[in-house]
């Protein structure tokens, strides 16, 4: 375990990482950070996960975080509840039904990469990860037929969401086809940092 002065301090979580290199471990990181700071996770201190799982998940990644991390949540109204859990919720359930039923990380990085679709980024850095690379071998891995159904490595973030309209037969999308579309670019385009562009119109 890394001493909490290295090179890894700004992120206070990864001084407790058994491995803060690891994508999985770097990903159970960035959620908890995220669910500690956005309001779109209001109440979410765990990114969904109860008591009793966001334990065992601190104890077995971060050893010796449970004493900083575990803090009693605040006080949320219905209202700052209701808009974000219904999105999590969904992006959730769409995740645990490809999830691999035999592994438990499996099922709380559904609850991780959920939570970190509530980030403003490219799912990838809302993750804490290299790059695009990096999450699609984690969804590979944990999610194998969900990752297989990108057939056009579309975005993951984007992909996610067009997979909850097509299941709730809600398109959304005004183009019959992706390659017809103008937001193509948006969507399959390359996610380096200075690669994103919105459409002008």
């Amino acid at each position: 375990m890394l001493a909490r002065n290295d090179v890894f301090s700004y992120d206070p979580l990864l001084a407790y990482a058994q491995d803060p290199r690891e994508p999985l471990i770097l990903a159970f990181a960035s959620a908890i950070e995220l669910a500690r700071s956005s309001s779109r996770l209001a109440g979410r201190e765990g990114f969904g996960l109860d008591h009793a799982e966001f334990c065992a998940l601190l104890d077995r990644y971060f050893p010796g975080a449970r004493g900083a991390y575990i803090k009693p949540a605040p006080a949320v109204t219905d209202a700052a509840r209701r808009a974000p859990a219904d999105e999590f919720d969904s992006l959730l359930g769409l995740l645990l039904d490809y999830c691999r039923s035999d592994a438990v990380e499996s099922r709380w990085l559904a609850h991780a990469i959920a939570a970190c679709c509530m980030g403003d980024d490219h799912l990838w850095q809302d993750m804490g990860l290299a790059d695009r690379k990096a999450l699609s071998e984690l969804l590979a891995c944990h999610f194998p037929a969900l990752f297989a159904r990108n057939t056009g490595g579309m975005r993951w973030k984007k992909f996610f969401y067009k997979q909850l309209c097509e299941r709730e037969g809600a398109y959304v999308c005004r183009s019959p086809t992706c390659a017809e579309c103008d937001e193509y670019a948006n969507c399959f385009g390359p996610e380096e940092d200075d690669a994103w562009q919105p459409v002008k119109r």
